[in-house]
């Protein structure tokens, strides 16, 4: 019989207990755990074991872990959740315009943690099945382009579907101002936070059913915004 392969975690942190409690977490939750406590060795581990998905600590000895972060992103697509004591929205910022998927602060909750890093390796990948997203009441055909709620087609205009397609495709993930405005409007708009203020109040409008609480497109405070998943 094939047991199934267990997820590769590598753990990039200084802190002996954050790896010690990591480790602990993980593997009592089917992952198969590798550390390193430098950027240089991050890399090194990384390269060698090739990992389904990385914990990377900011706040690294020798590198600074947004540099660990763009080396590793000139390779590898596995996803990165950043586990840091900073949480100035600077650095937030910074680590996810580099590659990160997701950023989370220290001290930390191992539930949130856990599913954060479930998020994060469902989206790495999309497959065909990802061709028609659906949340609660909220589904959005990506080759047909239609999007319907409640089962009752929502027109949108090219650019509001512009945004929602990028939300979809990044779907749980934090997507900063920058790289929505750089995405959807091009590479001269990314100070034009305006339009994305505008445009998304509009897709609030037309596809949550509250717009003023909105359970699909959430505001991350001075970072951007999460398209959250519901069952």
């Amino acid at each position: 019989m094939n047991e199934e392969k267990p997820t590769v975690a590598l753990v990039i942190d200084d802190e002996v207990q954050i790896r010690r409690l990591l480790r602990l977490t993980l593997e009592a939750n089917g992952y198969k755990v590798f550390e390193a406590a430098t950027g240089q060795d991050g890399l090194l581990e990384a390269a060698q074991r090739r990992p389904d998905v990385v914990v990377l600590d900011l706040g690294l000895p020798d590198l600074d872990g947004v540099t660990v972060l763009k080396r590793l992103r000139e390779w590898s697509h596995a996803p990165v959740l950043v586990l840091s004591v900073r949480d100035r929205d600077d650095d937030k910022i910074a680590a996810l315009d580099n590659g990160a998927d997701d950023y989370v602060t220290k001290p930390f909750s191992t539930g949130e943690l856990l599913a954060r890093l479930r998020v994060a390796q469902r989206h790495v990948q999309p497959t065909p099945d990802t061709a028609v997203y659906r949340s609660g009441d909220l589904q959005v055909d990506l080759t047909a382009r239609v999007v319907t709620v409640k089962g009752r087609e929502v027109k949108l205009t090219a650019t509001e579907y512009a945004l929602v397609r990028l939300f979809v495709q990044h779907a749980g993930k934090v997507l900063t101002h920058r790289q929505i405005l750089r995405e959807v409007w091009g590479p001269n708009s990314e100070e034009q936070t305006h339009y994305l203020r505008v445009y998304l109040g509009h897709v609030r409008e037309k596809l949550e059913a509250n717009p003023a609480q909105p359970e699909h497109f959430i505001t991350e405070p001075g970072v951007g915004y999460r398209l959250m998943e519901k069952t």
